[in-house]
């Protein structure tokens, strides 16, 4: 998100950095309210509960796009699509994602702030 928006979040608490994500006019939110999981990867994600939609929907009225981040969070793509969002599915952020350079990773990321949806 630092190459994204410009931002060095490297130095900054978690709170100070949804401030800034915020003030890009960027939320975070998870699709999974609960999920079994061992260790950090998605893969091992195990009984996930997806989180409500309307609960996002009521807290962020104005929300065009939703992005998301890698093919594990993108499942819940069309759901977020059949309810009017502009979506988008990022190539994951993880660094266990070495399928592509950061470069071209950076590439499609940086569409998350561009104005025009779609």
């Amino acid at each position: 998100m630092s190459a994204v928006t410009g931002e060095p979040f490297a130095d900054t608490g978690y709170d100070e950095r949804l401030v800034r994500l915020l003030a890009h006019r960027i939320g975070l939110w998870d699709t999974v309210a609960a999920c079994k999981r061992e260790g950090s990867l998605d893969t091992a994600i195990r009984q996930a509960q997806a989180n409500e939609l309307s609960i996002l929907e009521r807290h962020c009225p104005h929300l065009v796009r939703v992005c998301f981040n890698g093919k594990t969070s993108g499942k819940s793509e069309q759901r977020f699509r059949t309810a009017g969002f502009d979506t988008l599915v990022l190539p994951s952020s993880s660094p266990a994602n070495a399928q592509m350079s950061f470069d071209n990773k950076l590439s499609i990321w940086k569409k998350i702030v561009d104005p025009a949806p779609g």
